[in-house]
């Protein structure tokens, strides 16, 4: 193998490793929520009465608006990286910043969602929330840790879109290196992913 055959196959092969190393951490991640999916199936069958009643209790038009915040993120940041591979850089930085604005608009949404939940007493441990039926107990016990956990996935990937943006900015991830884009954008469609089953979960439970 020519040294010019090497120069082009090591890029290459960064790329190749890189995508395999994110897809099995993604799987990762599929694996955890998977867990409290089933976790979350369990109960709901053994109390769907008290899980409907639990859920009256959240508000749709939270939830919905949230889910259209996320759904356009995801857009935003599929055109960033369709930009900067093509070689516009300024378009790219401007879809990145937009989907990080959109990230912050998701979470401040969840705060007024969680402090409207708290100041009715249901929250874990309280005692308007254990004078509830067993299944409602579970029921908003699984919905802070499952939509916690997600919102901890939001912070997660809008740092990591932020470093990303600053790379940008600065050429290191650009139109001929783009890979880190590529798997920050993965990771944050796995969050808007996790999102869209989680909202007919505990929103739309008829």
């Amino acid at each position: 193998m020519s040294a010019e055959t090497e120069i082009k196959a090591a890029p290459h092969g960064d790329y190749v490793g890189a995508k395999v190393g994110m897809w099995l951490f993604l799987v990762t991640e599929v694996l955890l929520f998977g867990g409290m999916f089933l976790l979350y199936s369990v109960f709901r069958s053994k109390y769907p009465q008290d899980f409907h009643e639990a859920a009256k209790e959240l508000s749709v038009a939270l939830g919905a608006a949230n889910t259209v915040i996320l759904l356009t993120s995801s857009l935003t940041m599929a055109l960033s990286i369709g930009y900067l591979r093509s070689g516009k850089k300024k378009p790219s930085v401007l879809f990145q910043t937009a989907t990080i604005l959109l990230g912050f608009a998701f979470l401040v949404n969840k705060y007024f969602e969680w402090g409207a939940k708290i100041q009715h007493g249901l929250y874990p441990d309280s005692p308007e929330l254990l004078a509830l039926p067993k299944g409602e107990i579970l029921f908003y016990g699984l919905y802070y840790v499952m939509t916690g956990l997600h919102g901890l996935h939001v912070i997660v990937g809008m740092i990591i879109l932020s470093v990303l943006l600053v790379f940008t900015s600065k050429d290191i991830v650009n139109g001929h290196s783009f890979i880190k884009l590529e798997n920050g954008g993965l990771y944050w469609h796995l969050v808007d992913l996790i999102w869209i089953y989680l909202f007919p979960l505990f929103y739309l439970i008829t």
